[in-house]
This record gives structure tokens, sequence and C-alpha cells, in this order.
């Protein structure tokens, strides 16, 4: 295993898989001892930056929880309330900004979507930027591409309900990292209409580390709302590495039997942004306008008992029934719940090089 210390974390296939097996077994052992006494400290006065160019419920909340019970401040940080450089105005570049807030912190987290970049990749690219100019660790709280910080939650939640023995589905979930669990499971990602816009991060951040893990993985979506062909074609090459199967679909039913796992979301259109604007109304309009692609009880009838997992926030009725999302076999609590603790692991292992 690598030195984790000081490594940035823009997406999980970045990372060796041997580094994200020790970060889950970390990230399991907090959530198991989660005021433990040799988690405390182990970053004892330091500070967090995060970066918010997009609100957020969990995002803020959860890191703001994992850095006070790790001994660390978490300080929020609005770009409107710095002098930054933009298209249209004068002001700090990416490299002097970044290069001074790393004499001040020892992590740097960037949250930036949706109608807050011009093109899709532009996110990507500034994030990288940033972790080019700064020698702290720079964590994805979300980005245009990638939502790492979701996938390792994500993946938690569903190794907890897929556990053998019966613990599934029962209150007692697994409380160990236990990656078989997931091997030859079906995750079936399916795009579901929405008044949200959302941009892909989370939908393919869940891709790229489900195929990693062994999982089988069907994508469903209408015609004209394929996710990034790149990304696409790393998750085909993950399931072909694990000897397992990779589906894409235009049928909207077709992949909820034999699931195992059912994320429903909706997510915009390769033609949400035209000429450096994001047309949000338009997407929305656009997306609405499609009927049958609802994750339903019925549906869900049709898959092998599949948990149902959202990374939230969910638009009830349009992307997924209530009776499904509050019902037995959903998991969307405990994943939210997983943020905290798998990025209590991620602050302290790419922090304090805590697992080094």
């Amino acid at each position: 295993m690598g030195n984790l210390k000081g490594k940035d974390l823009i997406c999980t296939q970045d990372w060796a898989k041997e580094d994200l097996d020790k970060l889950f077994k970390l990230a399991f052992e907090m959530k198991q001892d989660r005021f433990g006494e040799k988690y405390l400290d182990l970053l004892y006065r330091k500070q967090f930056f995060m970066f918010f160019f997009n609100p957020s419920l969990r995002t803020r909340q959860s890191f703001e929880a994992a850095a006070t019970e790790l001994g660390a401040h978490a300080q929020f940080l609005e770009p409107g309330a710095m002098r930054l450089k933009t298209a249209k105005s004068a002001g700090e570049t990416i490299e002097d900004a970044a290069q001074v807030m790393d004499r001040y912190a020892f992590g740097l987290g960037i949250r930036m979507l949706e109608a807050k970049i011009s093109a899709y990749g532009e996110a990507d690219e500034i994030i990288r930027e940033y972790a080019k100019y700064t020698k702290m660790p720079v964590i994805s709280m979300a980005h245009d591409k990638f939502h790492p910080c979701q996938g390792i939650a994500d993946l938690m939640g569903w190794m907890e309900w897929l556990a053998p023995e019966g613990k599934q589905n029962t209150g007692t979930l697994a409380e160990e990292f236990n990656p078989e669990a997931l091997a030859g499971k079906k995750l079936l990602l399916t795009w579901s209409q929405g008044a949200l816009c959302r941009s892909w991060c989370s939908a393919q951040e869940a891709a790229l580390i489900a195929s990693r893990y062994g999982m089988d993985v069907t994508i469903a979506h209408p015609e004209g709302y394929e996710l990034d062909p790149e990304v696409i074609a790393s998750t085909k090459a993950n399931c072909e590495e694990n000897g397992r199967e990779f589906v894409e679909t235009n049928d909207a039913e077709e992949g909820y039997k034999g699931a195992h796992v059912v994320y429903s979301r909706n997510w915009m259109s390769p033609e949400a942004y035209q000429n450096g604007e994001l047309l949000k109304a338009a997407e929305i309009e656009k997306a609405m306008k499609y009927s049958g692609w609802t994750c339903t009880s019925d549906r869900m009838d049709m898959t092998d008992n599949a948990i149902f997992t959202h990374p939230m926030p969910i638009d009830r009725g349009s992307e997924v029934v209530d009776a499904v999302a509050s019902g037995p076999n959903s998991c969307i609590f405990d994943v939210a719940e997983n943020r905290l603790h798998g990025q209590k692991a991620i602050m302290a292992a790419t922090m304090a090089g805590f697992l080094d």
C-alpha cells in the first residue's frame, strides 16, 4: 500500500484497490468505535478548508462532524466571499489561492456542480489544478464528473445490507468490511425523471466503484441521456477485469430483473450546457416529459429482493415512489450516515497518514 498522507481524492478510480480496501476497513472501524480515543486527536487543532461553490445538506454537516470528531476545525468558505479571478473579473488565480491556503490548512475540500460551471469537465479541471499547487490533500466534495465520498458511503451501505447470514433487512447490519458481499451482485443504475437537473457525478462514481468491487453493472436510460463515454469505458474495463457483466439499455424495466441493488436517479442530458451556460429550466422540462422511468414497487418486485439506494436529495414521486424510498428495503439513511464515517477515514488517511 502506498503512503496516503497528502494524497488527493478526486475519483476513487484514481486510487489503487488495496488503498481503497484499507480505507473501507478504517471507515468501518470508525463506525463501530465512533468516539474511540485513538481517533479523537488525530487532527488536533488542524484546519480543513471546505470550499463550497454549491450548497449542500449532507456534505457540509458530515464533513464538519467528521473534522470535529478527529479534533480538527472545518472552515466553511464561499467563492463569493473571496476575491477570485473569473472570466469576467480580476482577482486571485487558482495557483495563488491554492498556495496561500496550503500555508494555512492541512486539507482542502471542493464542491463544484451544475450552474457553477460553463461546460462539463470544467470543475474536474479546476479541482485538479488546485491539487497541482498544494501539498495538502484535495478532496472532491462532489463535482461535475465524480463524487468519491458518496461512492465510498454507497459501498459501505451495500456491504452492510448484502452481508450474508440474513443480516440484511433485519435492522442488524454488517459491521465490518466485507467486499465478498458485493461480488457477483447486480447493480441497476437507472435514470429517472426528476426536477433537479443533476450532475453525473454520483451516478458515474457508483458505476466505477461498484465495477471495481466485482458487481455486475446495468445502466438504463432513455436515448439522449448517455453518461460520459470515458467513464463508461472505464466501468466496462473494470467489469472485464473482474469477469463481470456490463449492460447498457434503453429499456426502463429490463434491468430490474435479478438486480440486488437499485439506484434510481435523475441526471442531466449531454446537451445540458450550451454556449457556456447550463440550460436548467429546459433540462427539467425535458426530463419531466418522460413517463415510465419511475422506480415503483412493481418494478422492485422484479428484482432479487433488491435494496433501494439513493445519495439524496430524492425527488419523491418522480425518481421513486414513497413506498420504495421509505420501504423496508431502503438503505438511503444508512448510506447518508456512512458519509460521516467514510469521510473521517478519508481525512485520517490523507491528512494524518493514519493508515501508513
